[in-house]
């Protein structure tokens, strides 16, 4: 018995299987860190003294390289936002030309004024280069073997087609006007009163992936007024 403590002799035993510093690998340190991501918020000190190196500017601290990564994603974000809006925007001004479009074009009076509005609208307002209306009767009417060529070609499946032509069948379209790529619609409730043929200045603007709910609305339309004006 112990006078002082009153408690018996007693020997404290402490394990020392402590691991050496040496036994600690880079993957144990960073799978520590993954998993506990808040260590430099508790221990700021550490934060601070670190040093990383850096290709351009020698060593600087983790949080220098931090802040550094964080203005380059704010960056990225921003020119993304920024994409986004001019896509909108794009949009906005196409959609807009579009349903003005299919208002006037239920006012015109001929062939002639329909062909002129939509080369208006589609080329000075959107910078297409070129706009044209073949038709399967009347004047100046697409000669019947053109018309069986395109109809077998182009038109297997859908009313549309979005790409490049050959080298004929521009000449047959567009004549000396430029259509990179082109956006050909079959007009007609049957298929049958003709195409509506559209240019590009660039190769890649109209592609076989494209959307065609604006062009399913002026088809709808030019379906309506075409009619008339041929005296169908």
């Amino acid at each position: 018995m112990n006078d002082v403590s009153g408690h018996g002799n007693t020997s404290l035993q402490f394990s020392t299987d402590f691991p050496e510093v040496g036994d600690v690998t880079a993957e144990q340190v960073g799978q520590f860190l993954v998993e506990n991501p808040d260590f430099f918020i508790q221990h700021p000190s550490i934060l601070q003294s670190l040093q990383i190196p850096h290709a351009q500017k020698g060593s600087v601290s983790l949080v220098e390289l931090q802040s550094e990564q964080m203005r380059k994603k704010v960056r990225l974000l921003n020119y993304k936002l920024s994409q986004l809006i001019s896509i909108a925007k794009q949009n906005e001004k196409i959609y807009r030309a579009y349903a003005e479009l299919n208002l006037r074009l239920l006012k015109c009076k001929d062939i002639s004024d329909i062909l002129l509005l939509l080369q208006e609208t589609l080329q000075e307002e959107l910078s297409l280069a070129s706009v044209e209306l073949k038709m399967f009767k009347g004047a100046n009417a697409l000669p019947e073997l053109q018309k069986r060529l395109f109809m077998e070609k182009r038109f297997k499946q859908t009313p549309y087609f979005f790409g490049r032509l050959s080298q004929h069948e521009k000449q047959l379209m567009f004549g000396d006007q430029t259509a990179e790529s082109t956006a050909l619609i079959l007009l007609g409730d049957n298929n049958d009163l003709g195409i509506l043929a559209v240019g590009s200045h660039s190769a890649d603007h109209f592609t076989p992936d494209m959307d065609t709910l604006l062009l399913n609305q002026l088809r709808e339309v030019l379906n309506v007024v075409l009619p008339e004006k041929l005296r169908y």
